[in-house]
């Protein structure tokens, strides 16, 4: 975990390919508020053009370690994209990028707690809702990743709902006399 945020910034990802012959690596081109955009090697899968991410650049401490330019799969990389644990944030799984709102500008500190992707929230993760605009929807089956995880009786109880519902259509058709394609009658 990353007590001192010094050297890690806020980065938006101008480009990303597929390193040729090297399973789940990718390079990105990574603008963090520098005259030139950074190389940045990763494995993390849930980073694409466009994405805000946070990156350690050279020179950043990460457990007692500076980062350090290297090359990874043929590629030099001058940095690297930190995960939500070596923040020190909540949530989030190790090895998937940390992401940022659209409120962070490249070259911007990160803040010290995880911001709400829905735009609900200041840009230190938390306060007035007001002060952040809404992050847009990037389409479908996207949205649902930044969705509020259900709690088992949540799931349970909209199961239920679920069911009740398709029960109640079942009789609607019942009693409508179908005439539907899919009636077996």
């Amino acid at each position: 975990m990353a007590d001192d945020l010094a050297g890690f910034l806020a980065g938006l990802v101008l480009e990303c390919d597929e390193i040729p012959n090297k399973d789940k690596l990718r390079e990105l081109k990574v603008d963090v508020g520098a005259d030139e955009p950074l190389t940045i090697v990763t494995n993390a899968s849930n980073v694409k053009s466009g994405s805000r991410v946070v990156v350690a650049t050279v020179g950043a401490e990460l457990n007692g370690e500076k980062i350090k330019k290297a090359s990874v799969g043929g590629v030099v990389s001058e940095g690297m994209l930190a995960d939500p644990p070596m923040l020190g944030w909540v949530g989030g799984g190790a090895g998937a990028a940390a992401l940022l709102p659209e409120s962070f500008k490249p070259g911007d500190a990160p803040p010290k707690s995880r911001p709400r992707m829905d735009g609900g929230g200041d840009r230190t993760g938390g306060g007035d809702a007001a002060a952040a605009p809404v992050a847009k929807s990037v389409g479908p089956g996207v949205d649902a990743l930044f969705e509020k995880k259900l709690t088992k009786e949540e799931k349970k109880a909209l199961q239920e709902k679920k069911k009740a519902e398709r029960a109640a259509k079942k009789v609607a058709k019942a009693e409508g006399g179908g005439g539907d394609k899919d009636d077996d009658d």
